[in-house]
This record gives C-alpha cells, structure tokens and sequence, in this order.
C-alpha cells in the first residue's frame, strides 16, 4: 500500500514544481515579446499585459532578479540576462508546440491559445516530443 502513495505522489510533486516556475516562465516569455514588439519592456508594461498591480509586477520582478532571469534598475526597462533569456526561448517553444498540436487535433484558435498558456507549463519532455512528432 505504501509503494502504490508513494508511486502516485510522484507525478503530483512533478505538478507542484511546475506550478511554483510558471510566474518566471510567463514572465520571461512576456519579457521577450515585449522587447522583440516595443524595443523595451517597462514594469508599467507588466502590469497591463498580465492585469496586475504595479506592486504586484515590482516584487516579481525582483524575486525573478535574485533567480539571475532579469536585470531591472529603477526607472529603467526590464531585461533578460542571458539564463532569462534561455528561459524565455524554451517557453515560447513548448507554447508554439502545444499550440500548434491543439490546433491540429480542430480545437478553434481563440480555445487553442487559452488552453496552451495553461499547458504549456505542465506539459513533460516526453509529451511534447510525441506533440512534436505529431505535427511532423
């Protein structure tokens, strides 16, 4: 009986690892387009994209720079350093991919898009290349 919790308490701990990185990753991801769209990405910029308080965007900014993902002095633009920036670029893969495949399965865009930011986070390295191969 112990081993059948303890085998089921696996894929459960998995989740809550992915649950506590998903701010950085929507974050970092956020970051990247902002720059890639507008040249910059401000704090205020945050605040709106994610619907959230100036405050709120201000403290995750700064746990975010004490995990070295981004760089940010007052006043100034946020930026990713380069470990942010390798973040933020395997994100956007994995949501590309989980987008595209739930497209392919004939969920409509505006389901598909809303569906991904959710899974894109959870989803295993095995799922994701069988979604890769899927697609091919």
């Amino acid at each position: 009986m112990k081993d059948k919790i303890k085998a089921r308490s696996v894929p459960f701990s998995q989740t809550r690892s992915r649950h506590a990185s998903e701010t950085a990753e929507d974050y970092v991801e956020a970051v990247m387009e902002m720059i890639e769209e507008k040249g910059e990405c401000r704090v205020l910029d945050l605040a709106r994209y994610f619907n959230v308080s100036h405050v709120t965007v201000s403290r995750i900014v700064k746990r975010l720079q004490d995990e070295k993902l981004l760089y940010s002095k007052p006043y100034r633009p946020v930026a990713l350093t380069a470990k942010g920036f390798k973040l933020a670029k395997q994100v956007k893969e994995r949501h590309e991919i989980v987008l595209a495949f739930l497209i392919e399965l004939g969920v409509d865009k505006a389901n598909a898009q809303i569906d991904s930011e959710g899974i894109e986070h959870h989803v295993g390295s095995k799922t994701l290349a069988a979604m890769k191969r899927f697609l091919k």
